[in-house]
């Protein structure tokens, strides 16, 4: 018995640990707010905090590259989005914070605060942000389970006998 207990010990030991998340400190601590834009993105359950500051095009999802965050090209396109249309590539630095959903709603609530903060900084882009509809809030959302039913709309199955 007690060469289990050591042979377990030692796989635990070999075993690597999963990397200590950092602590995120508050956004105002780690940005420079003198001249940030502030807006807020929705899409399914996710909600993001976005801060838009001038500066080389780099974008920081909970104080990680986009890139890493990011890790589909499909996702880091969509969040691309905004500055495509509005001919605004490498204009601005972004800081988001992002919570709630999966990873397809949370690039969908951060393309929807980088709209709204574009155009709080720059007026005249609404007409081209609201044309490609960036400006509108998605409103899909996961429909709810029904009583007597396995899930929203899936029904038990129908026997004949």
């Amino acid at each position: 018995m007690t060469e289990t207990k050591k042979t377990a010990a030692a796989a635990k030991a070999t075993t690597k640990a999963a990397p200590a998340k950092k602590a995120v400190a508050k956004t105002s601590e780690r940005v420079k707010l003198n001249n940030a834009t502030y807006a807020t993105g929705k899409r399914k359950d996710s909600v993001a905090r976005v801060y838009l500051v001038p500066g080389k095009g780099n974008i920081f999802v909970n104080d990680i590259p986009v890139n890493e965050y990011f890790r589909r090209p499909v996702l880091q396109m969509i969040i691309a989005q905004p500055f495509n249309v509005t001919k605004r590539e490498g204009a601005y630095d972004i800081h988001a914070l992002v919570a709630g959903g999966g990873l397809s709603g949370q690039a969908g609530a951060v393309k929807h605060g980088i709209s709204k903060a574009l155009e709080k900084i720059e007026p005249e882009l609404r007409a081209a942000l609201k044309s490609a509809g960036f400006l509108t809030r998605d409103s899909r959302v996961v429909e709810r389970k029904h009583f007597g039913h396995h899930k929203a709309r899936r029904s038990t199955q129908f026997s004949k006998r």
